[in-house]
């Protein structure tokens, strides 16, 4: 760590949120641009940073603030330059000069204790007077506060949102319980909140410490995607974790329990949050679920009609069991239609719309990803949206990661029938927000692969749904002709029925070349997307897919974006980059949202720079390029799959990854003309069998498997991933 001395100059940029600031140090006689979380630092101030010296690519040596420290003015120039930098409301340079030729080196002592004196100034009333000093204390407060933390080693960034949070209650609940700061603010863990009761020399049996550390622990479990731990397992992950025994624990989970922050149910513990999305959904389903139209023999004839007339009229290949589908919406307000790739969905989805068309019903199509949806306006002529935009999405007044909904029971949708694709995606609270926002009467159709990997939030809720036994369900299986000429859709199913396939080059859709050098796989990938693929299938080079297992390692996606944005987008002329944290962006890179943000605004333009449409908010998962990087105004500008344009400020960069590689969770929903599978040396724990099969399934006219035979083998013959905690079939079942 290095030291620097200065005032401050000018601030390049400083977002009036988070305090992310660039400024200038005149430190010696000598600029430095200095970047780091200073929001209460001002124009003029004199401070002492403690950082690093970088090199960045656009606008070279800068100096990175870890922390710092505000010296006070103590001569009548650096008094009259603080006064003056606009840091108190209502005093300007000439004013500043005023009141320090009155009170001269006293100004500032003047100020915090005596400002009513600052009324002898000609230009200033009492109440200014009073104003000033108010600000001036305001200032005092943040700063002291800013000082405080920074003795625990606390990032500048972090002591603003607890100063934030808290106010001058800060210090007490720092003394007493710092495990408070996992509960209250964002980004703050167990872990963070334990490093700094530690410092704050509190005891390592504290009953704060295990009740934060337990709740800690099913929020991890939620990242697993479980809605709820076993008492036993979250005893033993407690007692791993913080060496507790089971008694003291036991304890703590009654309190918790009272306290209705956890809800023990049949030996289980549950977020409160997740029980209660479970156990809403299920009375939602149940009010929801009634018959809609009975139908007599003369009835069934002439839906059957319609129906055969429909198919005929749009030459579509029909079976009976797509009619039954058909005929069971109408009879049912909830409906449950699954099937693999090939069995026909999509002519099932067309077959519904158009009938329910004809008898003058209105439909709300939706799938969880904007990708998803975007295919389904594609198959079905009718507009789709995400659901998030479907239930108009909003974010909490002050926390961008809290989900509301502005569709609910007050407001709910307007419309006869609500279809929903890709259904497997769908996590136990983007569900509970939905059926919130369904009227009885309206059908709900649920379309989706069963078979495929659950959704990346917690719950299983399509699974869940069909097990209950509570609604109308119908399976697709037979494959169609057209489909059945597809070794993609043949190999498909034979991974879920777990049936082994055959592995080499001779198919025109599903190869699979046996390779255990990393380098040469990186190489092979590379060749196929710039030279083969493309023309092979009729694609962009950015529309062909990498589909990993894992994040990390030489064939994860960290390390593979690196080396295929270097092939795909290298540095060029004119072609602007941006590095912040693991990554350096460059104009026209693929990139990927990786952070439900519901506050993020976003426009879509037409012809002149009109604007068409605007909301907010942008998901996990969602995709798009780069067009710009603006340096000027610190911030890059994505042009998202849906034509959706998004601007990112520098520092909120953390919600964006490289895309040209991603793992095979992060593509459910989505489908590219080629997908790219690298398998060596795949973790034990990620050979199963969805997993192959959901990433199979990516693939529309091609699929490239690279790797050990053995490990295709080993994923097939694994009936499935870690099973998930969910709930959501039983809460049914007691309704039911």
């Amino acid at each position: 760590m290095e030291i620097i001395k200065g005032y401050i100059d000018h601030f390049i940029h400083k977002d009036p949120i988070n305090g992310f600031s660039v400024l200038i140090l005149i430190s010696k006689g000598k600029e430095t641009t200095c970047v780091g979380y200073c929001r209460d630092l001002e124009l003029g101030e004199t401070i002492e940073a403690e950082g690093e010296y970088f090199d960045n690519p656009t606008y070279g040596k800068e100096f990175k603030i870890a922390k710092y420290t505000v010296n006070a003015p103590t001569d009548k120039d650096s008094i009259e330059r603080y006064l003056g930098s606009g840091a108190i409301k209502g005093v300007g340079q000439a004013l500043a000069a005023r009141i320090v030729a009155e009170f001269g080196e006293d100004t500032l002592d003047i100020i915090e204790n005596e400002p009513e004196k600052l009324a002898q100034i000609k230009g200033i009333s009492k109440r200014g007077a009073m104003e000033i000093g108010i600000q001036y204390e305001e200032k005092k407060d943040l700063r002291n506060a800013m000082l405080f933390l920074s003795q625990y080693s606390i990032t500048q960034s972090l002591s603003i949102k607890i100063y934030d949070t808290y106010g001058q209650q800060m210090y007490s609940v720092m003394k007493e319980n710092p495990y408070k700061l996992a509960e209250d603010i964002k980004g703050v863990g167990f872990i963070t909140a334990d490093g700094l009761a530690r410092k704050m020399g509190i005891p390592e049996n504290s009953p704060q410490r295990l009740r934060c550390g337990l709740l800690y622990i099913l929020q991890q479990s939620a990242g697993e995607g479980h809605c709820y731990l076993p008492l036993e397992e979250l005893k033993r992950r407690a007692s791993e974790m913080m060496e507790m025994d089971d008694e003291t624990i036991e304890h703590e989970i009654s309190g918790l329990a009272m306290d209705r922050k956890m809800i023990i149910r049949d030996d289980n513990a549950y977020l409160a949050s997740f029980f209660y999305a479970e156990a809403g959904s299920a009375r939602l389903l149940h009010d929801l679920n009634m018959p809609l139209e009975r139908l007599t023999e003369e009835d069934e004839e002439i839906l059957l009609g319609r129906l055969k007339k429909i198919a005929a009229s749009q030459d579509m290949e029909v079976d009976p069991i797509q009619l039954e589908a058909v005929r069971e919406c109408v009879k049912n307000s909830i409906f449950i239609l699954s099937g693999g790739p090939g069995t026909g969905k999509t002519t099932t989805i067309n077959l519904i719309i158009k009938y329910f068309v004809s008898q003058g019903k209105s439909l709300m199509l939706a799938a969880p990803t904007g990708r998803a949806a975007k295919r389904m306006s594609e198959a079905t002529g009718y507009e789709a949206m995400t659901i998030h935009r479907l239930l108009e999405v909003g974010g909490g007044q002050d926390d961008e990661d809290h989900m509301y909904f502005h569709k609910n029971e007050d407001d709910p949708l307007e419309t006869d029938v609500i279809i929903i694709d890709e259904a497997s995606m769908v996590d136990i609270q983007l569900f509970h927000g939905l059926l919130k926002a369904i009227i009885p009467g309206t059908r709900l159709i649920l379309v989706g692969d069963a078979a495929q990997l659950p959704s990346v939030g917690p719950g299983q809720v399509l699974r869940d749904v069909m097990e209950s036994g509570a609604f109308s369900t119908l399976k697709l299986q037979r494959i169609f002709r057209q489909a059945a000429g597809s070794d993609i859709v043949v190999n498909a199913h034979k991974i879920n029925n777990g049936e082994q396939i055959k592995l080499g080059t001779d198919s025109k859709d599903f190869l699979f070349l046996d390779r255990n050098n990393v380098n040469m796989m990186q190489s092979h990938m590379i060749w196929m997307m710039k030279d083969k693929l493309p023309t092979y299938c009729g694609c962009d080079v950015f529309d062909i897919q990498v589909l990993t297992p894992m994040r990390k390692g030489s064939l994860g996606c960290i390390e593979l974006n690196r080396v295929l944005q270097e092939q795909l987008n290298p540095p060029g002329a004119g072609k602007r980059e941006h590095l912040t944290g693991d990554y350096l962006f460059r104009e026209g890179d693929k990139v990927m949202q990786v952070k439900n943000n519901y506050k993020l605004e976003w426009a879509v333009y037409g012809l002149y720079g009109v604007t068409i449409s605007s909301g907010l908010g942008v998901f996990n998962g969602d995709t798009g390029r780069i067009i710009e990087i603006n340096d000027a105004a610190r911030q890059v500008t994505v042009e998202f799959d849906d034509r959706r344009r998004v601007e990112y400020p520098f520092n909120t960069l953390d919600e964006l990854e490289p895309a040209y590689a991603t793992t095979i969770h992060k593509s459910q929903g989505s489908e590219y003309p080629a997908v790219i599978i690298p398998l060596l040396d795949v973790p034990d724990i990620m050979r199963y069998r969805n997993l192959l099969y959901t990433g199979v399934t990516r693939g529309k006219k091609c699929v490239v498997i690279l790797g050990n035979p053995n490990i295709v083998r080993d994923m097939i013959d694994r009936e499935g991933g870690k099973n998930r905690y969910s709930s959501l079939s039983e809460r049914i079942r007691e309704l039911m």
